[in-house]
């Protein structure tokens, strides 16, 4: 079912526009940039758009936009380094004690301030027949503890593939935990079938699976409920977000999201100021608009629902907490 709610998503402009009654006279020129990285939405996340609203704050996440094709100071195709970090086709080591595997370059939905919207999928995606590369690379590294599930987004595999792989690396005594980092759960909530929370029970590994949610409007019932089941299944649930202009820069925004987020079992972990990936600068925030929305959240929020504000910059050994960082 969650295959064909996939393949009914748009995938043009046009028609997105007019499934939310708006006129296309109301949004910037999306031809070029449609080119450069196309549209993709999942019906069941449109339907969570105001009609007639060319500013809704989920839109604005997905819409291709004429500035994407500015080039600006300081953004880049690889702002995090990935290349750098990879050691075989999908594999790469940032940090200490963890890896981050690509599973696919597959995405259900094309945020326009993706970090990987450059990245060379077809030639360091870790395939069927490159996973053995990866269970080599930790037998030879028994000091890595953790694994991380990317992409591309993992929850795009499918389950049998996803629990062939959950088993192989059950298979090593040195994994004590695994992190799933997934965007489906938001945009796709069918994607939480049976099958996958019993993959999920199987594997006893301890497992993390960390959502993307920008805003509260994007946390419906239906993701509400898809997320208690993944819970249920054994997993510790916590959320992303990145800070963007347009979309959640309102400290009344982000105190809804996190506590949207506890509501429905989720805790917040970090608020990302944006990666600096080419095409994605009109979503960066000044500065004094940053350290204004930090306080607003130290002062609203208690802390077990303050996302961490960080950067992540190619090369350094953690994400930077925004208090050390250069804005």
């Amino acid at each position: 079912m969650w295959r064909k709610a996939l393949a009914d998503g748009f995938t043009d402009v046009p028609s997105l526009l007019e499934y939310l009654q708006i006129e296309p006279s109301a949004v910037s020129d999306h031809i070029r940039a449609s080119r450069q990285f196309s549209l993709r939405v999942p019906k069941v996340f449109a339907a969570l758009m105001r009609k007639g609203d060319p500013d809704d704050p989920l839109l604005l996440q997905v819409l291709p936009h004429a500035s994407e094709m500015d080039l600006a100071d300081g953004f880049s195709t690889d702002p995090v380094g990935d290349h750098m970090a990879g050691h075989s086709p999908g594999l790469l080591q940032k940090y200490h004690g963890r890896i981050l595997i690509i599973t696919t370059g597959a995405c259900a939905v094309h945020c326009r301030y993706c970090f990987r919207r450059h990245y060379p999928y077809s030639d360091a995606t870790a395939t069927n027949s490159q996973w053995r590369q990866v269970i080599d690379y930790l037998v030879a590294n028994p000091e890595v503890e953790e694994v991380i599930l990317s992409g591309g987004d993992p929850l795009m595999i499918s389950d049998d593939k996803l629990g062939r792989w959950l088993a192989q690396l059950e298979s090593l005594p040195q994994i004590k935990r695994l992190r799933i980092h997934t965007r489906l759960p938001v945009v796709l909530p069918q994607r939480i079938t049976g099958e996958l929370l019993s993959v999920l029970k199987r594997c006893a590994i301890k497992k993390v699976v960390v959502i993307h949610a920008n805003h509260p409007n994007e946390l419906s019932p239906a993701v509400a409920e898809g997320v208690k089941k993944v819970a249920a299944s054994g997993v510790t649930l916590l959320n992303q977000s990145v800070l963007l202009k347009g979309v959640n820069d309102h400290g009344d925004t982000l105190v809804r999201l996190s506590n949207r987020l506890f509501e429905i079992g989720v805790l917040p972990y970090y608020l990302h100021l944006l990666d600096r990936v080419e095409g994605a600068a009109h979503f960066e925030l000044e500065k004094a608009a940053i350290l204004k929305l930090q306080q607003q959240l130290l002062t609203e929020l208690p802390g077990y629902l303050m996302p961490r504000m960080v950067r992540e910059t190619a090369g350094e050994l953690y994400k930077t907490p925004i208090q050390d960082c250069t804005i």
